[in-house]
């Protein structure tokens, strides 16, 4: 699948990350291991290549130390697949077609923004409803309260308007 374009025979070493740099060369940095600190050292050239890089590829160091490139896959499709442009059909349509599908179109819009009107006021009826029922229950409740006051007042003002009795004593016969 890859292939060379320049034969540089580098021989790799333990430790170092090889890759093809900005200009083209080969060179090298300490590769960081165990998670300690990275390495401060300025990456070394080793080779001179002058390769030109080419949009659509990626450019490594291969087995043999030699530079290599192969097609980048691109979002899902296989390696090598160019994407190839769709042809748009010219249609013909003629005025009448227009017009009827335009009003066909403008009849749906209106017969759904009835049906949402519809919902909507049904909604808003229920609410209504809900709020009577809730004020009806509120106002009986009030009512409630107000006879059982109103029935304890009267009772304490009768108990208070009788005379106390005299007891006499009753003679038996």
């Amino acid at each position: 699948m890859a292939t060379k374009v320049e034969r540089t025979g580098i021989r790799r070493e333990k430790g170092w990350l090889y890759y093809l740099d900005k200009r083209g060369n080969v060179s090298r940095a300490k590769m960081a291991r165990g998670g300690g600190k990275p390495s401060r050292a300025k990456p070394q050239q080793v080779a001179k290549a002058g390769v030109t890089r080419e949009d659509g590829f990626l450019y490594f160091i291969d087995k043999d130390g030699d530079v290599a490139r192969t097609k980048m896959a691109r979002r899902g499709r296989p390696a090598g697949r160019k994407k190839t442009a769709r042809r748009k059909t010219a249609r013909k349509k003629t005025a009448r077609r227009k017009t009827a599908r335009k009003k066909t179109a403008r009849r749906k819009t209106a017969r759904k923004k009835t049906a949402r009107r519809k919902t909507v006021r049904k909604k808003t009826a229920r609410r209504k409803t809900a709020r009577k029922k809730t004020a009806r229950r509120k106002t009986a409740r009030k009512k409630t309260a107000r006879r059982k006051t109103a029935r304890k007042k009267t009772a304490r003002r009768k108990t208070a308007r009788r005379p106390a009795r005299k007891k006499t004593a009753r003679r038996r016969r």
